[in-house]
């Protein structure tokens, strides 16, 4: 860390800030700087790379953006280990954005539809023992909760999420948890009750039977009819409550 960047000498701050950004990442990635490491304090930064304090902290928050740290107010930044869910929270950023009104919140039940889809027919065809187990185990867990809402959502989310991790791509359970971070929202926001609680279970159940006797087409098509069912109340959540043109009704939690 010591070849310092003297070619930005007479260059923009945000230059200079770019060329420390880099330097830094450089070391994450070698492992010259491991995770859970601090970074070195600001004024060592400014002198190892003869740059401005402001320069350094553009540098730190550039990092940031790109989950490659940690940053508490009055405490130096720590290193973060890349990994798919942090690069999935940074996407989550901008789509967030782009589910301010029914159409990109239905676009985004779109993308899950297909993903959970062909992951139900997955399940169907390859789970292990263990996993139809696990699978037994998180639709128990929701009945259970039948009539708590707030336990019912997280047991809800857990039931799906033992699909996303049975093919063992740690893609998925982080695209999951993405998904469930940008809708829950409109979770919150439907109609509650024991009744519409009872409704999903019954989704689920059918999705585990169907998973359970290894019938991929009965385990997609469970899934599919869990997934239009559970879209109404999520487009009840929105102030006109119809149906944008061209819209399929589909979607869950």
């Amino acid at each position: 860390m010591g070849h310092g960047i003297e070619l930005l000498g007479k260059d923009p701050v945000g230059r200079r800030s770019d060329a420390v950004a880099e330097e830094l990442v450089r070391m994450i990635q070698s492992g010259d700087l491991q995770e859970g490491d601090r970074l070195p304090a600001e004024r060592d930064l400014m002198q190892r790379y003869g740059v401005s304090r402001s320069a350094v902290r553009e540098a730190i928050v550039a990092l940031a953006n790109r989950g490659l740290v940690l940053t508490r107010l009055g405490h130096r930044p720590i290193v973060r280990k890349p990994d798919y869910e942090i690069a999935i929270d940074k996407v989550g950023n901008l789509v967030g954005h782009l589910m301010v009104d029914r159409k990109g919140v239905w676009n985004l039940f779109d993308s899950r539809i297909f993903l959970e889809a062909a992951l139900a027919r997955w399940a169907a065809s390859h789970a292990r023992r263990d996993d139809i187990e696990e699978l037994r185990a998180a639709l128990e867990a929701n009945r259970q909760a039948i009539g708590n809402p707030t336990q019912f959502d997280e047991t809800d989310a857990a039931f799906h999420a033992v699909l996303y991790r049975i093919p063992g791509n740690p893609i998925y359970p982080a695209v999951h948890k993405a998904y469930v971070e940008w809708l829950i929202q409109h979770w919150r926001s439907m109609k509650r009750g024991a009744d519409i609680d009872h409704m999903n279970y019954a989704g689920h159940e059918a999705i585990f039977d169907a998973v359970a006797a290894r019938d991929p087409d009965g385990a997609e098509e469970a899934l599919r009819r869990h997934l239009v069912a559970a879209w109404e109340f999520v487009r009840s959540t929105f102030a006109d409550g119809n149906r944008a043109r061209g819209q399929r009704p589909i979607g869950d939690a």
